[in-house]
């Protein structure tokens, strides 16, 4: 990709020097739920990467995350992946706040938030081993650099415009949010006959995502900043992040059912139609047969 040129976005919250569970909760071991088992449910939802404090009671208020400054050495390829990232922000906020505006609409501007290890949110423990991630109670998208290294030894996925590309499906799901497709979408799943049927919602969301992140990349493209080779490195990281080839290396099956993402060749076939046309108004999966 060329943005040698592209300016750095200022919606980035730089974490990764702070110790994301420095002290944990503060809990009372004779109120409420707490005390040892509550400790212990607790320790498992960080595990798996789910806030379990609501199954507590426990709310805001009650604990403190402490988080110190320390001293971080930062790689040559860690600092080219920060700078990458606040750069595709910024092209995301030219691209989409051009759309909102053309139609009438104001684009809030999402906030990068990269952190090390693990983090706090408003939808709970973010983990680095969950992947990169948008919370749509804030409006923040977490981005554990790490990933890129993911990319490239367990996907073979690897290049500035396919990291680029995860970040501009995270923020696929921000104009999903601005839009209000996330809280329709959210009352579908809660009515759903089935989980079967949740998750294919789900899968609908992702889907359309990656169309989103199709059109980010044609505005892209048409501004000449691809080089020879960039669009292939995009469609290789949506296959390698299919449903289905992630449950076979994982499992050595697949199981459509829980598809919650969609498989390689529909992530690939939607984000390629968002590249294709660069308009929004053809990411409609819900609708699609």
């Amino acid at each position: 990709m060329r943005l040698e040129n592209e300016r750095e976005s200022r919606n980035v919250e730089d974490r990764r020097g702070q110790s994301g569970f420095g002290g944990g909760r503060r809990m009372s071991m004779g109120r409420g739920k707490g005390g040892v088992l509550g400790l212990i449910i607790l320790l498992v939802g960080a595990y798996y990467g789910v806030d379990l404090s609501g199954l507590m009671g426990y709310s805001d208020s009650g604990y403190s995350q402490q988080q110190s400054s320390q001293p971080r050495q930062v790689s040559a390829e860690e600092a080219a992946l920060d700078s990458l990232s606040r750069k595709v922000l910024t092209t995301t906020e030219r691209i989409w706040g051009n759309y909102f505006q053309q139609n009438g609409q104001r684009y809030r501007e999402p906030t990068l938030v990269l952190y090390r290890g693990a983090t706090q949110t408003a939808c709970g423990t973010g983990q680095s081993v969950m992947g990169p991630f948008y919370c749509p109670a804030d409006q923040k998208i977490y981005l554990d650099l790490s990933f890129y290294d993911d990319m490239k030894r367990q996907m073979k996925a690897s290049g500035d415009f396919a990291f680029a590309y995860v970040i501009a499906h995270e923020v696929g799901h921000h104009v999903q949010n601005l839009l209000g497709i996330s809280e329709q979408t959210q009352r579908m799943q809660r009515q759903a006959r089935n989980q079967a049927a949740a998750n294919k919602i789900s899968v609908n969301v992702e889907l359309q995502a990656d169309c989103f992140a199709g059109v980010w990349g044609s505005q892209i493209q048409r501004e000449g900043k691809l080089e020879n080779g960039d669009v292939e490195e995009a469609f290789r990281a949506a296959q390698a992040v299919g449903d289905d080839r992630l449950q076979q290396q994982s499992q050595g099956r697949v199981v459509p059912d829980s598809f919650t993402h969609g498989s390689s060749a529909e992530r690939l076939a939607w984000f390629r139609k968002g590249l294709q046309t660069g308009n929004p108004s053809v990411c409609n999966t819900f609708s699609a047969r």
